[in-house]
């Protein structure tokens, strides 16, 4: 009498037999990287209009202290643009915040580089958010020609978009950030490298005296970096 005992050793215990799952690479969408694009794009947008609401920037208003909700009521199409940009762009930017934190974990899982990239991308949206917090207040009133705010107040609001939206500086830990994969492989060396460099940039002009001007670096460097990652990045989805 012969006794045959056939015996499995799977590799993986925890994958069913005769299913395709452990061999089947899955790469997520690449959405995210084009929110980036987008959130880059408005951001210019942000830049070029939020400059053209300039009433306290005219030496002869601000010398007069008079004037200022004149010009400005010449500005509430820019103000329309520029709250819209800052919002849209702000949704897009946090879009691309978790996308890029999941890009980084799938190699870098230990790391608190995918932390600290999202935490800089999404702390720059809330910014955003703010700084379109009190548009309501005043282009409406100057768009339908009412006057419930004074000179002072109309001063302290151009000043505020003047300023607040150009904040980009937590965005510019994400490029640090990126080049610390990158250096080890986990991504493309030059998105790695623009990183450091326009990221740094970022960092550097924000916590300066001119920290406004965090803003130009920064949106370079989301361009740059989010059509890498939408273009590019071809190694990591053929892994």
């Amino acid at each position: 009498m012969t006794t045959t005992v056939t015996t499995r050793n799977p590799v993986r215990s925890d994958v069913p037999a005769g299913t395709d799952e452990a061999r089947t690479p899955r790469h997520g969408s690449r959405l995210w990287a084009v929110a980036g694009v987008g959130a880059a794009v408005l951001g210019g947008v942000t830049t070029v209009s939020s400059s053209m609401v300039d009433a306290v920037y005219n030496p002869d208003i601000v010398e007069h202290d008079t004037g200022i909700i004149a010009d400005l009521k010449g500005d509430v199409v820019a103000m329309f643009v520029m709250h819209h940009a800052l919002t849209f762009g702000a949704v897009l930017m946090l879009v691309f915040a978790a996308g890029l934190h999941r890009r980084l974990r799938q190699v870098a899982p230990d790391s608190l580089a995918p932390m600290i990239a999202f935490a800089g991308l999404a702390g720059t949206s809330v910014v955003s958010i703010l700084g379109a917090g009190l548009d309501t207040e005043f282009m409406t009133p100057l768009a339908t020609g009412d006057r419930p705010f004074s000179e002072s107040s109309a001063a302290m609001f151009n000043h505020w978009t003047g300023t607040i939206p150009w904040l980009w500086t937590l965005a510019g830990l994400a490029g640090p950030a990126i080049w610390s994969v990158a250096r080890r492989g986990g991504a493309p060396r030059w998105i790695g490298r623009v990183g450091l460099v326009l990221g740094g940039l970022t960092v550097l002009a924000g916590v300066s005296p001119a920290e406004y001007m965090a803003i130009v670096p920064g949106v370079l460097w989301l361009l740059a970096t989010s059509l890498g990652f939408l273009l590019g990045d071809k190694q990591h989805r053929a892994a």
